[in-house]
């Protein structure tokens, strides 16, 4: 038995590290094409964009596991089977399951390696990538900037931009400068329709070059006198050009490896998440006690309680509008809808910001959690591998490769899908984190145990031959008649 273990093994880990090594190249080159505009054309050293992919291949690793024990196990049991090897094997009397063993525990030892990488390298990987990558952005600080939304990085200045184009992204499209120098509060505002953005190599400034705009400037805060502030002095100009120079010496350190970002929950470990976590949650919950302490007291909660009437008249209706003219109605409705606005509006307020605490919570327990879940996830595709390739009867890189793909694309989706409710507390984090691990468990224990008992819950040389002859009937149509 030891040499058909050291055979079946063989036959496992051919293939795996053929489909590992790919299937990681294929996810460096997306996320290498993802940031290509951050790298390119900044004069960075080569060592730096080398330690970037270093790093990449890092952050990579975990996901190209899974994807590589559930081809080969696709790969090498089809192929078993296609040879009639599997045929022989079984007719001398050797359970499937026993002819699985040697690979449950290889695979187990490959989840064990994982869970290793999820909660040590992979944090590490993640905070020197991130951290390169926005360095790298800083190289050039129009690339820095984010269309559609207000940018801060700038110590000083408020900039927002509706788009950004042109060959080297600099070009803006309405522009909103908000300078915030010296502790003031939007007091200037400048606006243009276009902009450009200019930084010479090795200088502190960059240059705004704005195009058609105002320029606007509030001078009553600096104003002391109450009189003063009431008569709300301000300046406006239009202008056809305006440059404005913004010192950026904050942003464009050459220190590429610089740490800024730490506390991310990707670059934790499991342990500093779950510390991370009770932190949040005793900062959340004392935060969520003091705003409903706050919103009781300010809108007179003990004054809600329905208490006894000592005097009942049976004069007056129990609705109270009943009891005034249409004119005492509307003053009442009128006054009871006011007094609601403010606490509305303080609701309103309060949810956004209780929405962003409690965001942020719900991704710290859903990456707790789906670290051990995804660490499964190489045993958990194996089951499901393994039965379909003695089921399908076909090795190589053909059906196995597409089936693969297709099944890890489905198990992606659901761990996104999952991330994306958790985070909105539609379901628990814990939920969350294990939900693609409690679907494909019971899909892999059903498909072991078709396996095992030789039936296949499909005909996949049935089907195959179905989809021929629908494509051959399509051709004949498509053919013209002859005359």
């Amino acid at each position: 038995m030891r040499i058909l273990d050291q055979y079946i093994i063989k036959s496992f880990l051919k293939p795996f590290f053929a489909t590992f090594f790919i299937v990681m190249f294929v996810l460096v080159m997306q996320f290498l094409w993802y940031a290509f505009d951050e790298i390119a054309g900044k004069g960075i050293d080569i060592a730096y964009i080398l330690k970037f992919l270093w790093y990449t291949c890092l952050n990579v690793t975990p996901t190209a596991l899974p994807i590589g024990v559930l081809l080969s196990s696709i790969m090498a049991l089809g192929n078993l089977s296609e040879n009639y090897e599997m045929a022989a094997i079984k007719s001398a009397g050797v359970p499937l399951i026993r002819i699985m063993r040697p690979l449950i525990i290889l695979t187990l030892f490959i989840s064990s390696i994982n869970f290793l990488f999820l909660n040590n390298i992979y944090p590490y990987a993640s905070l020197k990538q991130r951290n390169l990558l926005f360095n790298m952005r800083k190289q050039k600080p129009a690339l820095a900037l984010l269309e559609g939304s207000f940018n801060t990085e700038i110590p000083g200045y408020s900039i927002y931009f509706e788009k950004k184009y042109g060959p080297e992204e600099n070009l803006l499209k309405n522009v909103r400068i908000y300078d915030l120098k010296g502790g003031k509060k939007n007091d200037v505002c400048i606006t243009a329709k276009k902009g450009e953005i200019t930084t010479e190599s090795g200088s502190k400034y960059m240059t705004l070059h704005l195009t058609d705009g105002y320029y606007f400037e509030d001078h009553s805060q600096s104003k002391k006198k109450k009189a003063d502030k009431n008569k709300m002095p301000a300046s406006s100009a239009k202008f056809e050009t305006y440059k404005v120079n913004i010192d950026i010496s904050s942003l464009s350190s050459n220190d590429l490896d610089l740490e800024k970002y730490k506390k991310h929950y990707m670059m934790l470990n499991v342990r500093q998440l779950y510390s991370q976590s009770d932190s949040l949650k005793m900062s959340y919950d004392t935060y969520i006690n003091a705003k409903a302490s706050s919103f009781y007291i300010r809108n007179y909660g003990d004054k809600l309680y329905k208490r006894p009437d000592s005097l009942i008249r049976s004069d007056l209706s129990p609705d109270i509008l009943e009891n005034f003219k249409i004119a005492g109605k509307v003053s009442i409705t009128q006054n009871a809808l006011n007094s609601l606005k403010k606490p509305l509006r303080t609701i309103q307020v309060f949810k956004e910001s209780y929405k962003g605490k409690r965001k942020i919570l719900n991704l710290f327990d859903y990456e707790y959690h789906f670290r051990f879940a995804f660490s499964l996830s190489c045993i958990l595709l194996f089951f499901i591998g393994a039965p379909l390739g003695f089921l399908i009867r076909k090795g190589g890189f053909g059906l196995p490769m597409v089936m693969a793909i297709l099944i890890f694309v489905i198990y992606f989706f659901i761990n996104s899908m999952a991330k994306n409710i958790a985070e909105e507390s539609s379901i628990s984090s814990t939920v969350g984190g294990w939900l693609s691990s409690i679907i494909i468990f019971p899909i892999g224990v059903y498909l072991t145990r078709r396996a095992s008992k030789g039936t296949a819950s499909f005909n996949f040389d049935a089907l195959s031959l179905a989809v021929k002859a629908i494509i051959k009937r399509f051709k004949k149509q498509k053919e013209p008649k002859r005359l």
